[in-house]
C-alpha cells in the first residue's frame, strides 16, 4: 500500500472496508495467471464479507490454477470522494490492482436496487456503462445472482449474465476464455458467441428485442442460429459433491454476519405463490448430514466463529434435521458454539428445537404469517394457520420469552382492508396468549412487533403478472393499520417504505428501455439505494421524466397472461403453465400441497438431481 492511500484511509470511516490482506484471502503470481477475475458485490464490504455465494465463487474460481479471483466492494461516499479527489480507481482487495486490467469483472445481483451501484462501480473503474460502447482493451462485464433471471432493465451495461448456480458454470467460462486466447481465436465478440452456446449463460447483444406499438414486448429473436431461444438456467445436481470452503476471508472490521454459514440444502417444497426464491432454485436437493457436520467442524477450526448458523429457505423442512442438529450439538456445546436457525416455520416451533437450539433459547422468536387473515394465508398457498401461530408462541412463552416479531406483507393479491386489520388482531391475539400462560414470565410486558412489508410482485412466481398497489393505495393501508394498533401499548408496528418497494418493482418487472432511467439516476447522483440516507424518490421521479419512461407501466401494470415477459428469454425449470394454474388457485383461495405431499407437476424434476424432492424424468 502506498503513503497516498494510507495517508487516505486515515480520513475515512472504517479503514478496514479497504485495506485488504485479511487472513484467509488468496494471494496468487501474477505472472502464473492466464485469466483474472474481479468478483464485485456492489454494496458495502460489511455485506458483501457475509454474502454466501461470493465466498462459494471467490473459493471455487481460485481452485483453478490459471485463475485469479479476487474481491471488489462498493466504497462508501468518503473514500468514493477521496478516490475521486485523487484520481484513484476501484480497486480489488488482493492485488489493489483498478479492475479495468482484470479480463472479467463479475457483478453479483441480489437487489433490484443495487443497480446504480454496479454502474457507479463501472465509473469508478474507468469502465464504460455501456457495453455496446466497450472494445476488446475493457474486461468482459459479467452478472449472475437472482436479478439476472430477468437481466433486461441492466442488459445494455453487461456483456453476459450467468443463470443460476455457479459454481461449474463460472470456471467453464474462464476454461473457454483462456482457450481462445491460447489458440488464438479470442476476439470479445468471438467470444461472446461461443459463450453464449455454454448452457446457462445468456449473452443479451445476441438477441434482438422487438416491441408492440403499446410497450409490449414482441419477440425476443437470437441473431444466430447455434444459440437458444431460451437460456436454462444452470444447478448443482449433487450437493454433497459441490464445492464449499474449507476456510474463510476473516475481516478485520465486523461484518452483518460474522458467523459461520452452514448451507443445508437449495430450493424449497413450500410453493408460497409470492417467492421467487422458492422457485428459482427448485429442485430441492440436499446435503447429508455427515457432510454437513465435517464442513461445520473445517470452518471452526479454521475460523474460531462461536456461531453456526444452518442456512436454507426453509430449514424446518430438512428431513433430517433432527440428526444434523444432533450431530452439531456432540461437539459444538462443549466448544461453546451456539447454532441459529433463522428460517424455522411457525408449523415447525417445537420446545425440541428451542432445547437444541442456542440462539433461539436466548434470542427473541420472529415468525412470518405473511397475512392477517386465512382467506389470504390460503390465497397466497402460506399453508399456516392462526393455531399454528398461536401454538408456537405458547411454546415460546412457556420457555421464558417475552418478545415476538412478526412478519406480513400488505398489498397482496386479493387483498382487503379487512386482511389489513387482521394483521393488527393476530398481534393482539399473540399478546393475549402471553397472558394467558400461566407460565410466563412474571412481572414483565410482553412486545409484539408488527413488520409490514410492501409487496413486490417478481418475475417467476405465480404472481408475476400482478399489478403493484399504487403508491397512495399502499400507503393508504399503511396509515389505517396503524390507527388498528397505535393504542395498543405493547405492539409495534414498523414499515417498509413504500416508495422504496415502488422502485423495487419497476425494476423487478422491467424491460431493457428502463436502462436509459438508469443512466438518468445515476448521472442525478443516485446510488446505495437500499440505504434510507441515500434513497430519494423525487430524484428517481426525474430520471424516469428524462428518459420519457413512465414507471407505473411497470410497476402497477397487469400484465397480460398471453404477453411475452422481458424474463421469458430465461427457462428457470418451472413452467409458466404451473404460475397460471397457482395464479387462477390463488384468487378462488385454494392451497397447493407441498412437494412431498404431493407432485405438482411444476416442471423443475427436468432438471434432475440428487437427493431431491422431484422424481427424476
Amino acid at each position: 500500500m502506498d503513503k497516498k492511500m494510507r495517508s487516505i484511509l486515515k480520513q475515512v470511516l472504517k479503514p478496514g472496508r479497504y485495506t485488504g490482506g485479511e487472513y484467509g484471502q488468496v494471494i496468487k503470481n501474477k505472472d502464473e495467471i492466464k485469466c483474472r477475475v474481479a468478483f464485485c458485490f456492489p454494496d458495502t464490504y460489511e455485506i458483501g464479507m457475509s454474502n454466501l455465494g461470493v465466498r462459494l465463487l471467490y473459493g471455487v474460481l481460485n481452485l483453478e490454477k490459471d485463475v485469479w479471483c479476487e474481491r471488489v466492494y462498493a466504497p462508501w461516499d468518503d473514500m468514493e470522494e477521496k478516490m475521486r479527489e485523487n484520481g484513484i480507481p476501484l480497486f480489488a482487495h488482493e492485488s489493489r490492482d483498478p479492475i479495468s486490467e482484470f479480463d472479467f469483472v463479475a457483478f453479483t445481483l441480489q437487489y433490484e436496487l443495487s443497480y446504480t451501484n454496479v454502474l457507479n462501480m463501472l465509473e469508478l473503474g474507468n469502465i464504460p456503462l455501456l457495453a455496446s460502447e466497450r472494445d476488446d482493451s475493457y474486461p468482459i462485464i459479467v452478472g449472475g445472482g437472482p436479478c439476472a433471471y430477468n437481466a433486461e432493465p441492466v442488459a445494455d451495461f453487461f456483456d453476459a449474465f450467468s443463470i443460476g448456480e455457479g459454481e461449474e458454470a463460472l470456471p467453464e467460462m474462464t476454461h473457454l476464455y483462456n482457450k481462445m486466447k491460447d489458440d488464438g481465436s479470442y476476439t470479445k465478440e468471438a467470444f461472446l458467441h461461443e459463450l453464449a452456446k455454454l448452457p446457462g449463460f445468456y449473452v443479451p447483444s445476441l438477441y434482438e428485442v422487438t416491441y408492440k406499438p403499446d410497450g409490449t414486448i414482441e419477440a425476443y429473436t437470437p441473431k444466430y442460429d447455434d444459440i437458444p431461444t431460451k437460456i436454462v438456467k444452470r444447478i448443482i445436481k449433487d450437493m454433497d459433491k459441490s464445492y464449499f470452503p474449507d476456510k474463510l476471508i476473516m475481516p478485520y472490521i465486523e461484518t452483518v454476519h460474522d458467523r459461520i454459514v452452514l448451507e443445508v440444502y437449495r430450493g424449497c417444497i413450500r410453493g408460497c405463490r409470492f417467492c421467487q426464491a422458492g422457485i428459482i432454485f427448485r429442485p430441492v436437493r440436499d446435503k447429508t448430514p455427515d457432510v454437513l457436520n465435517e464442513q461445520a467442524k473445517c470452518l471452526y477450526e479454521s475460523t474460531g466463529f462461536d456461531e453456526i448458523s444452518l442456512s436454507s429457505l426453509s430449514i424446518s423442512d430438512y428431513t433430517h434435521l433432527p440428526e444434523l442438529t444432533d450431530k452439531l450439538l456432540e461437539w459444538t456445546n462443549e466448544s461453546k458454539v451456539s447454532l441459529s436457525l433463522p428460517s424455522l416455520r411457525i408449523d415447525s416451533f417445537t420446545k425440541e428445537l428451542m432445547d437444541k437450539i442456542s440462539t433461539v433459547r436466548t434470542g427473541g422468536i420472529t415468525f412470518a404469517p405473511e397475512a392477517g387473515t386465512q382467506r389470504l394465508r390460503d390465497a397466497i398457498n402460506k399453508n399456516v394457520c392462526e393455531e399454528d401461530l398461536l401454538k408456537a408462541c405458547r411454546t415460546a412463552f412457556e420457555a421464558g420469552k417475552t418478545s415476538v416479531k412478526l412478519y406480513f406483507m400488505n398489498g397482496l393479491p386479493t387483498e382487503t382492508l379487512e386482511d389489513i386489520e387482521g394483521i393488527a388482531d393476530l398481534a393482539i391475539k399473540v399478546e393475549d396468549e402471553f397472558y394467558k400462560n400461566p407460565n410466563r414470565v412474571k412481572g414483565r410486558a410482553p412486545t409484539v412487533t408488527a413488520s409490514v412489508a410492501c409487496f413486490v410482485p417478481k418475475p417467476f412466481t405465480s404472481f408475476q403478472w400482478f399489478g403493484q398497489n399504487d403508491l397512495e393505495t399502499l400507503m393508504m393501508k399503511q396509515e389505517h393499520l396503524l390507527e388498528k394498533v397505535k393504542s395498543k401499548k405493547h405492539i409495534r408496528y414498523n414499515w417498509h417504505e413504500a416508495k422504496v418497494s415502488r422502485i423495487e418493482a419497476v425494476f423487478a418487472r422491467g424491460n431493457r428501455k428502463l436502462s436509459a432511467a438508469l443512466i438518468e439516476a445515476h448521472k442525478l447522483g443516485q446510488k446505495f439505494d437500499g440505504w434510507d440516507e441515500h434513497f430519494s424518490y423525487e430524484t428517481w421521479l426525474k430520471a424516469f421524466e428524462n428518459a420519457g419512461i413512465d414507471p407505473s407501466f411497470y410497476a402497477n401494470r397487469q400484465f397480460g397472461f398471453d404477453e411475452v415477459l422481458p424474463w421469458d428469454i430465461i427457462d428457470c425449470g418451472v413452467t409458466k403453465e404451473f404460475f397460471l394454474r397457482e395464479w387462477k388457485k390463488a384468487f378462488e383461495s385454494k392451497t397447493t400441497p407441498n412437494c412431498r405431499e404431493k407432485c405438482s407437476g411444476c416442471g423443475a424434476n427436468k432438471l434432475g438431481g440428487e437427493r431431491t424432492c422431484c422424481p427424476k424424468l
